[in-house]
């Protein structure tokens, strides 16, 4: 080639090749910033947070900071694993009811909680009307 690479030569080539390895950690780290903020602060859509994170950095910035946003945002969103026991079995009830397994439903229903039957409102008795003596 008409050149001697020499000592010089292989530092630049380290120094560029650190450089790009460190450009590349520092956008990986910035990428799932929204995720990890949000598993932390226990945010219920956690995973789309960080799927958006990810997402976001590559064509523009824009979805990136919608995700950094969303993963501070407050939600009002009750997470059905902490309600009381009660409504949790009244739950597992209507779920086997709307799966179509009258067996499980049956078994349920005696645990159903107090006021909450899966049973069909009965009309209310019309006060005009005298009950039979």
């Amino acid at each position: 080639m008409g050149f001697e690479i020499t000592l010089w030569d292989y530092l630049t080539f380290l120094t560029l090749f650190l450089v790009v390895v460190s450009f590349v950690a520092f956008w990986v780290w910035l990428a799932g910033l929204p995720g990890r903020i949000a598993i932390a602060r226990k945010h219920p859509e956690a995973e789309a947070v960080n799927l958006l994170g990810w997402a976001g950095l590559l064509p523009t910035i824009y979805p990136w900071v919608q995700a950094f946003i969303w993963a501070f945002k407050p939600t009002d969103i009750v997470d059905i694993r902490r309600y009381p026991r009660e409504e949790a079995k009244w739950i597992e009830e209507e779920i086997a009811r709307l799966r179509g397994d009258p067996q499980k439903a049956a078994a349920k229903a005696d645990e159903s909680p107090k006021g909450m039957t899966n049973a069909s409102p009965q009309p209310a008795p019309d006060p005009a009307e005298e009950p039979p003596k």
